[in-house]
């Protein structure tokens, strides 16, 4: 099975039903032990200091791993993916491009999807039978979102990595269903945690992930990571097909349509407070400004760069917040 790289999740119904063995270039880049050499290499071979460590990751991993097919979202994702595929075409990558709608209809969604099933010479009636099958492992994902804010069993990491991963599935839909299954059993055997604070994490995946751990260390969790439960599709199965299901996917579309869904879910899960994660050099962050004025809880924002751990500072001011938080929880009481 030939393995097509993504630089963001895409409609990987259609590369499956094409025979495509998925690979988030992302993923690949965060779970390595060594992921700044990726880094370095990009920054060795003229990326720019002051370019996102995303962008740079991507680049490193289809050097370093033989990627010699990605998919490039050229609207709807990161402002800096058209002049990284610019530079994996000079380097002899096969690149496909997929585009989400800047205008959020059903009809210019279809007309983009179905031009990517053109491109990968797929039907729609196959497309449907692999989306129908990955349902399965969407609702096992959502089950574990359950976990975590209704039962509280589930970690607000393993919140994070099980969703984020419906990205690419892994590279194996079956197996990541099997391994899902396994996750799951063993967190209904645990007792329910004891959480002081529920916390909401949004904007684009970090890449400190040990702010999960850190948090807990105060009595506090996330119980909402946004962006990751995008990824994971959680209201797929009421989608009546392929359109409708992109057509719902919050992440790539207006600011205004992804805080609807946010701030449904800051009711629902009880949010005493959110952690907005930005990117260093992401045109994202300037979305700051909106979500503060919007939502009606207190909001810290966190900048990352290349580092993949919390730094002091940092640190500081997540604890300095979550005393903030709880001394307005003791006034509520």
């Amino acid at each position: 099975m030939k393995a097509i790289g993504i630089t963001t999740t895409v409609p990987s119904e259609v590369l499956i039903a094409a025979g495509y063995k998925v690979v988030d270039l992302n993923n690949v880049f965060i779970t390595s032990e060594d992921y700044d050499k990726y880094i370095d290499l990009a920054e060795r071979e003229g990326f720019p200091k002051s370019s996102c460590a995303w962008i740079k990751g991507i680049y490193g991993v289809c050097r370093k791993n033989g990627i010699s097919e990605v998919i490039g979202v050229m609207e709807g994702d990161c402002s800096n993916t058209r002049a990284l595929i610019e530079v994996l075409k000079s380097e002899g990558i096969k690149v496909n491009t997929f585009s989400y709608p800047h205008d959020h209809t059903l009809a210019d969604i279809k007309k983009s999807i179905d031009a990517f099933m053109n491109a990968f010479k797929v039907t729609p009636g196959q497309v449907e039978a692999v989306r129908n099958e990955l349902l399965y492992v969407r609702m096992l994902a959502r089950k574990i979102d359950e976990l975590t804010y209704m039962d509280s069993k589930a970690t607000g990491f393993e919140n994070h990595l099980y969703q984020v991963s419906l990205s690419d599935f892994n590279g194996n839909f079956s197996g990541y269903a099997k391994e899902l299954e396994g996750a799951i059993g063993e967190m209904e055997k645990r007792p329910a945690m004891d959480i002081k604070l529920r916390l909401g994490y949004i904007g684009v995946p970090p890449i400190t992930c040990d702010i999960y751990n850190y948090v807990e260390g105060f009595g506090a969790r996330f119980v909402y990571n946004e962006v990751q439960r995008e990824f994971a599709f959680p209201r797929a199965a009421e989608a009546g097909d392929i359109y409708s299901q992109y057509m719902d996917y919050t992440y790539p579309y207006d600011l205004e349509f992804r805080l609807e869904e946010i701030k449904k879910q800051a009711g629902i899960r009880k949010l005493d407070g959110i952690i907005h994660y930005t990117q260093a050099f992401c045109h994202r962050s300037i979305e700051d400004v909106v979500i503060k004025k919007e939502l009606d809880i207190p909001v810290l924002t966190l900048e990352g760069d290349k580092l993949n751990r919390l730094d002091a500072r940092t640190k500081l001011r997540l604890e300095a917040f979550m005393d903030m938080l709880l001394d307005l929880k003791e006034v509520g009481n």
